[in-house]
């Protein structure tokens, strides 16, 4: 045997180090026990972060690779421990998050017998993934490794799966190792037509009513300097999806505020009144759109987009322009004319005041007894550093933090919108925090979400990760219950909660706790909890019954939002 052979489980950790991967979260098992065995001889090398479960584990590489803009990376062994990183796969698929996952597999001779923890993850995961492949031979590890890697950060990034056998993990072989530069019949780049710019920049001088919507794609593509100039230059209001929020600073003259289902008034209702609408980086998900059948039917749509398939899918754009926003906003920009438009953008003023009136000086500055949970994300905003990471779980917390929290940066938005995945929150912050233990990380997690990982506090307190854990306990389901309630004829079956003793959990983890009932303990809370060096975990109990407004009802027109 050659000098320079190594065993397959080598080439895996040196083929990820080659990749220039920082952090690996996982747990070990079985049929990854190889490549553990090598992580045991490159931990100068590379970071290995053991959480508390493999969703925990998927999760954390989602919130590391959303803030840092890197490609995230997990371990999971065969059987169970691939299974559980479904979810996640699911929901880095949806929201373009980059991942590589690497699990173990029985040994190649064992396929198709139902041997032990045996489970063909690369057929299950298929459709949450944006590639995947099962690697039999150990010569062909880093050529996968590669590959993926390039994959899941180029063009529209996602999800790979990479399922190695426990024989190539054990054989030796050579390190092959060369960077994937890209592969035929895969396109991560689309020239930006000039005529569909010229046609756009055309129809965007005539406008008298210019709308922009502008989502994570923006910051994908990195044009969050491009979209600002856009901005400055046409004086189109702009208002962001959910995943886009932070793109630009909320401080910015053009912004107008956030859309969807439980977005601003304004941004929502006077969809179906511009007369030309602009979208970047977005996908006209439901959420956004309402109800197709009379979503902006009035106006001419200019879609930027970079994936083809999303061209058309659910809007019919007038002027499609394919590629990379970074570009095509750039050749916009310099072919559109200068203007403003005043009396456009005071409409947006007086509708965005007629909701604070109705809805948020009631949930930041409430005269009733009970806490709002708009009014913690307020204090929050006072004592919080601009580039805080914002990292949230599903639910009503999620949607009031959304509407409340003040972005001044980009990569300051941490949530799982498309797949709505509960107890993402606390291991997706843990994966944000340990990018970088000098920033500012806030997870703001409901009491209901907050159970389904709360194991990765165990993580939490290994690491000595410093995130901010703000947990708004209204003892239900929250968001079920509003539907209950306003749908159900409040019949609230199955969605209140007899929750534990949150503190003591905390505390038992070795995380400094402390819980609010009354206002006047909250401000004090919040300055101690964010200059305290090291994890904290704030529980603050807010309004049984308390709901989130505005608000469209599935099926219903972006016309139809309610303020109550």
């Amino acid at each position: 045997m050659k000098e320079s052979m190594i065993r397959g489980a080598d080439i895996v950790v040196q083929s990820l180090i080659a990749e220039q991967a920082e952090i690996i979260f996982g747990y070990p098992g079985g049929a990854i026990m190889p490549v553990y065995d090598a992580l045991y001889d490159y931990h100068e090398q590379i970071k290995h972060v053991l959480t508390r479960h493999e969703q925990g584990a998927i999760h954390a590489a989602q919130g590391y690779a959303r803030v840092s803009g890197k490609v995230g990376v997990c371990l999971a062994t065969s059987g169970p421990g691939a299974t559980n990183l479904i979810t996640g796969l699911a929901d880095a698929q949806i929201d373009s998050t980059p991942l590589v996952c690497i699990t173990g597999q029985v040994a190649a001779h064992l396929l198709g017998t139902d041997a032990f923890q045996e489970t063909d993850v690369v057929g299950i995961s298929m459709p949450g993934t944006k590639w995947n492949i099962q690697v039999r031979k150990v010569e062909d590890i880093a050529p996968a490794i590669a590959k993926g890697f390039y994959i899941a950060r180029s063009g529209r990034p996602g999800p790979v799966l990479i399922d190695i056998t426990k024989n190539a993990q054990v054989d030796f072989g050579e390190m092959n190792y060369a960077p994937c530069m890209g592969f035929r019949s895969y396109k991560t780049h689309i020239p930006v037509e000039k005529t569909a710019i010229q046609e756009a920049a055309e129809l965007i001088n005539k406008a008298e009513r210019p709308y922009i919507v502008f989502g994570q794609g923006v910051v994908l593509g990195k044009a969050e300097t491009e979209l600002k100039f856009f901005l400055d230059k046409t004086g189109i209001p702009a208002a962001s999806t959910l995943l886009g929020s932070g793109a630009i600073s909320q401080d910015h003259p053009n912004y107008v505020g956030k859309l969807g289902m439980h977005g601003n008034y304004a941004p929502n209702l006077l969809t179906n009144q511009c007369d030309v609408l602009i979208a970047i980086g977005m996908r006209f998900d439901d959420r956004v759109t309402g109800d197709l059948k009379r979503y902006a039917k009035q106006a001419k749509v200019i879609h930027l987009e970079l994936d083809p398939a999303e061209i058309n899918k659910n809007v019919k754009a007038d002027i499609p322009v394919l590629g990379d926003c970074k570009e095509s906003l750039s050749l916009l920009t310099a072919a559109v004319s200068e203007k403003t438009h005043p009396a456009w953008m005071t409409k947006f003023r007086e509708l965005e005041q007629m909701e604070k009136d109705a809805v948020m000086q009631h949930d930041i500055t409430p005269t009733k007894v009970g806490l709002t949970m708009g009014e913690v994300i307020n204090l929050i905003n006072q004592y919080k550093a601009d580039d805080a990471v914002l990292v949230t779980d599903v639910g009503q917390h999620q949607m009031i933090a959304w509407r409340y929290f003040n972005y001044k940066k980009t990569r300051t938005q941490v949530t799982s919108g498309g797949l709505g995945t509960m107890g993402f929150a606390l291991p997706a912050a843990l994966g944000a925090q340990l990018h970088d233990y000098s920033r500012q990380v806030i997870c703001v997690v409901g009491d209901g979400g907050i159970q389904m990982t709360i194991q990765e506090l165990g993580t939490i307190m290994q690491t000595k990760a410093p995130v901010k854990i703000v947990l708004l306990n209204n003892n239900y389901l929250g968001m079920v219950r509003q539907w209950q309630q306003m749908f159900f004829d409040k019949r609230y079956s199955f969605t209140e909660l007899d929750n534990p003793d949150f503190v003591k959990i905390a505390e038992a983890y070795q995380i400094k706790a402390q819980k609010v009932t009354d206002r006047g303990d909250l401000k004090e809370a919040i300055e101690d909890m964010l200059i305290h060096d090291g994890p904290f975990f704030l529980e603050v109990v807010v309004e049984k019954e308390d709901n989130v407004f505005p608000m469209i009802a599935t099926g219903c027109s972006v016309e139809e939002v309610r303020l109550s």
